[in-house]
């Protein structure tokens, strides 16, 4: 294993940093902060702009769609001031510290709030993006990747129907398909690659050419390996890390993915990686013959 390589968070590490930030920050004012790397703020372009429109609002409460994390902001009388979005992209983590704690090296954007706590925004590798986007404009308007999103896999919107009639229209290999978040949003490469190994799918079976009973098989699939990475606390290969600065276990526990030369934990066949449209793809082709 190369620890160098970082994998992006996916749905369950964004859901789990979204639920310790709901715990932590819900109900609490932004009583300012910093951006130490202008290029991290998305939107808008003026960082006055910015903190005008975020400062002394209130946190109601932090949602996901797709791997975007987004807080309604509201002031003092309750009504609806703007949605916060953040993107973590690869490397970037949120964390919640009291303010005397050491800037670490990549710190990129601070938010203050009372007793002396913040969020502190690190993002090793600059991908991640954070906007402010005012309640007279949808955040889909400003943010268009979240128009293009397809449903949520933990949600009654993710329906076998809907599988069916998509991947019937599509030629691709069905590794792909998952990874493409018009389809499905918050799949990345760690969940397809379990999801594949746990429905008994090669991921190069074209999408079109699945079984109703596949399908049926990698809808549950997608479910149980997404809930199990969320009660596991995440994925970490390298650098993610939950609000409080917890690394996640799902690793440790992984079917397939970064197995490359180990044994099957179903069958004991040597686990095997291909690269697919540039990614990394773990299977075993006993399994998943």
């Amino acid at each position: 294993m190369n620890s160098k390589k970082s994998n992006l968070p996916e749905l369950p590490e964004v859901e789990i940093v979204r639920l310790g930030l709901n715990q932590l920050t819900s109900g609490k004012k932004i009583q300012g902060g910093e951006v130490l790397l202008n290029a991290t703020l998305a939107h808008p372009s003026s960082l006055a702009e910015f903190w005008l429109g975020i400062n002394q609002t209130t946190i109601h409460s932090w949602y996901r769609r797709g791997k975007y994390l987004l807080a309604n902001l509201q002031d003092n009388d309750q009504k609806s001031v703007g949605v916060l979005a953040v993107h973590l992209r690869m490397t970037g983590q949120l964390l919640w510290l009291s303010q005397n704690t050491p800037l670490q090296k990549h710190t990129r954007l601070r938010w203050f709030f009372a007793d002396n706590q913040e969020l502190r925004f690190v993002d090793t590798r600059t991908f991640g993006k954070v906007w402010w986007i005012p309640s007279t404009t949808p955040p889909e308007k400003i943010i268009t990747a979240l128009a293009k999103l397809g449903p949520e896999p933990l949600t009654e919107q993710l329906t076998i129907d809907y599988l069916l009639k998509t991947f019937s229209k599509s030629q691709r290999n069905i590794k792909n398909v998952l990874l493409d978040q018009s389809i499905i949003a918050g799949i990345g490469n760690i969940y397809a690659d379990e999801a594949l190994f746990k429905s008994g799918i090669h991921p190069e079976t074209k999408a079109n050419q699945l079984t109703s009973q596949q399908i049926i098989r990698l809808h549950q699939a997608i479910v149980d390996v997404l809930q199990q990475s969320i009660a596991a606390g995440g994925t970490t290969f390298s650098n993610f890390l939950n609000v409080v600065g917890i690394n996640g276990n799902y690793g440790q526990f992984a079917w397939v993915y970064r197995r490359r030369g180990q044994p099957c934990r179903i069958c004991g066949t040597t686990i095997e990686r291909v690269k697919l449209a540039g990614r990394s793809t773990h299977f075993c082709p006993q399994c998943q013959s």
